[in-house]
């Protein structure tokens, strides 16, 4: 029984980390070296293109401009098509409604599901007329994506190109 434990529960943990570290990690507000604002619209992100230098600490400061709830999350698009489903599942859980973030239920949910608690230090989930700050270190070569994984706001393209410089 403990090896199955280890096989889902801390390997696929580890895994998520090690993806993580690919791109970035929790930046220090001391090694900001430029801020960022993103408005996010129902369905798009202003701006549409972030340039960043592998290294670089961004401080973004994110609003939700929109009248539905949206998510800011730096990630590769393999990264965001993986965490789509724990998105349909907070849909499905009643947990995030359109316009707002049931927060009782995500942390009663959380409790027996650690993805229902959407803590993730690359993005940031924001009803209507929230803003919220994101320190963030890049450090790869690869380009990215900012984008909401609300079901069916990145199908119909509300994605943000980080690219390198």
């Amino acid at each position: 029984m403990k090896k199955l434990i280890l096989i889902f529960f801390i390997i696929p943990n580890i895994l998520f980390a090690s993806s993580m570290k690919m791109i970035g990690e929790k930046g220090k507000l001391s090694e900001v070296s430029r801020t960022i604002e993103i408005k996010m619209y129902d369905n798009y992100y202003e701006p549409k293109e972030i340039k960043i230098k592998k290294g670089e600490t961004i401080k973004f400061i994110v609003h939700n401009y929109g009248e539905l709830v949206h998510e800011f999350n730096i990630a590769t698009k393999e990264m965001h098509i993986k965490h789509q489903p724990e998105m349909m599942k907070m849909v499905e859980n009643e947990i995030l409604l359109a316009d707002r973030i049931d927060k009782k239920k995500m942390k009663e949910m959380a409790k027996k599901d650690h993805s229902m608690g959407h803590s993730h230090s690359n993005s940031v989930l924001l009803e209507p007329n929230q803003s919220a700050e994101l320190i963030w270190k890049f450090s790869t070569d690869t380009n990215l994506e900012a984008a909401c994984n609300v079901p069916g706001h990145y199908e119909s393209g509300m994605i943000a190109n980080i690219n390198n410089i």
